[in-house]
């Protein structure tokens, strides 16, 4: 074995801060992850609100990505894109997904499943509003996902659109919010030993069932 390969194996560290006790942790698996999120707020935390989006394409080949989620409440986890993406077509063919946090300073991982769904035109119009100029201008820029020639590509859509739309650009008709409707949460907290804590909730009729996984 290599040395970088035998330094990369010895990477590892005891998880000790926190642990996750059923008695303590939330009934509703909403309340349990908006706890969390709160901590991982206070705590200033390098963007708490990045996550981890996967999908899975007509082949068969799962991808990820990391996107912002927008918003979260009783129907589910809110974010935004291009529905042209890569994403975008793969979940218009499977509309299923996993969302994963992964807060490093907390040693806490958050995994969600569900249905995915596009939020209604007014929440996208609504949200594409709120946003600086340069990243609506971007919206229209960007054929995300697909092959261009350079940069300059980019820079010469963000010319022509910052022209023609000036202070006021649309919402352009490939571009809005997902929700993901969950039937299935994890929570995991790191413990010494690796025997970690990972609480489960599944949507059993309308009922959330709560239950320790092994580590």
């Amino acid at each position: 074995m290599s040395d970088k390969a035998r330094t990369i194996a010895d990477l590892r560290k005891s998880y000790e801060r926190d642990e996750l006790d059923e008695r303590a942790s939330a009934p509703d698996p909403l309340q349990q992850f908006e706890h969390w999120f709160r901590q991982a707020l206070d705590a200033e935390l390098p963007e708490p609100n990045a996550m981890t989006v996967a999908t899975v394409g007509s082949d068969g080949r799962p991808s990820t990505r990391v996107v912002l989620i927008k918003g979260y409440d009783e129907r589910g986890i809110v974010w935004y894109t291009n529905y042209e993406s890569r994403k975008g077509r793969e979940l218009a063919g499977n509309p299923f997904a996993a969302l994963q946090f992964h807060w490093v300073e907390l040693e806490r991982v958050v995994r969600i499943e569900g249905r995915v769904e596009k939020v209604s035109a007014e929440e996208s119009d609504a949200y594409f509003q709120s946003r600086p100029l340069d990243s609506r201008i971007g919206a229209w820029a960007s054929p995300q996902s697909q092959v261009i020639e350079s940069r300059a590509v980019l820079v010469a859509n963000a010319a022509r659109y910052g022209a023609q739309f000036l202070l006021q650009p649309p919402r352009p008709p490939h571009w809005g919010g997902y929700r993901l409707v969950p039937d299935r949460w994890e929570f995991w907290q790191g413990r010494k030993s690796r025997l970690h804590d990972r609480l489960r909730y599944r949507l059993e009729a309308g009922q959330w069932v709560r239950e320790r996984l092994a580590p």
